[in-house]
């Protein structure tokens, strides 16, 4: 990959390489998703060409017939999209930011010797963090499916383990995902030391950058995020019918 800037296209490329849907299906101009209870990353439609009204509704039709809501990814460039389902009284649902900075940046300091490990696959311990999160054994599937070079980060505080998160490269780029920090041991630096983690990782694997995806409304991960100095690279949020919940 160059080492310009990182267009929002090659970013959507790695979110798919390392967090996989169980299967893919061309619907028209729709890439369809069947996420295996997974959740919206791995469930929802995106465009790969301009849409017609007509060829929407043959989609939403092939998604219940999977067994899902109609539910579309609306991506940097999709803004006739939006404003179709938007007409046809799709609803925004959990808007998701993706930061990148170079890896080389998080790297120092590093976190406290005993504070951060890197481990796959992850341990019962980290499976309970996540669940404590709602992290389901059906994400911790998607992680498990991903053919990535991939680690699970373990975090301590003190001498327990009290955080975890996932991380997978995939063309230079190294992200991570479902980050998780037990409620009685946030704010006292463990997300920061992960996240270094997770860089050295990254580096010691080839990677030249750390992306993470979070949704909007995560305040403290968003902080934590401009905090370590990455850069809002691009976004995309979801359409849902609200008749219809997505899960």
């Amino acid at each position: 990959m160059s080492t310009g800037r990182i267009t929002p296209k090659a970013l959507y490329a790695v979110v798919e390489a390392t967090w996989p849907p169980a299967s893919t299906h061309i619907c028209g101009p729709f890439t369809l998703r069947e996420g295996a209870g997974g959740g919206k990353r791995v469930s929802a439609a995106t465009a790969r060409t301009p849409v017609r009204a007509e060829e929407r509704t043959v989609a939403e039709d092939a998604m219940r017939a999977m067994g899902q809501a109609p539910l579309f990814m609306i991506r940097a460039g999709d803004d006739a999209l939006d404003a179709n389902l938007n007409e046809a009284d799709y609803a925004i649902i959990d808007p998701v930011n993706i930061y990148t900075a170079p890896a080389d940046t998080l790297t120092t300091p590093a976190p406290p010797r005993t504070a951060t490990f890197n481990i796959w696959p992850p341990l019962e311990i980290q499976r309970e963090i996540w669940a404590s999160g709602g992290t389901t054994p059906a994400r911790i599937d998607v992680m498990t499916r991903s053919t990535c070079t991939k680690t699970a980060i373990l975090g301590r505080d003190g001498d327990r383990p009290a955080g975890t998160g996932y991380v997978a490269l995939h063309d230079s780029i190294a992200m991570v995902h479902a980050i998780e920090v037990l409620e009685p041991n946030r704010r006292r630096g463990l997300g920061r030391y992960m996240m270094q983690e997770a860089a050295l990782w990254a580096k010691a694997n080839g990677a030249t950058t750390l992306a993470v995806i979070c949704t909007e409304a995560n305040c403290a991960a968003n902080a934590l995020y401009a905090g370590l100095g990455m850069t809002l690279a691009t976004r995309y949020h979801y359409r849902h019918l609200p008749q219809e919940p997505a899960t």
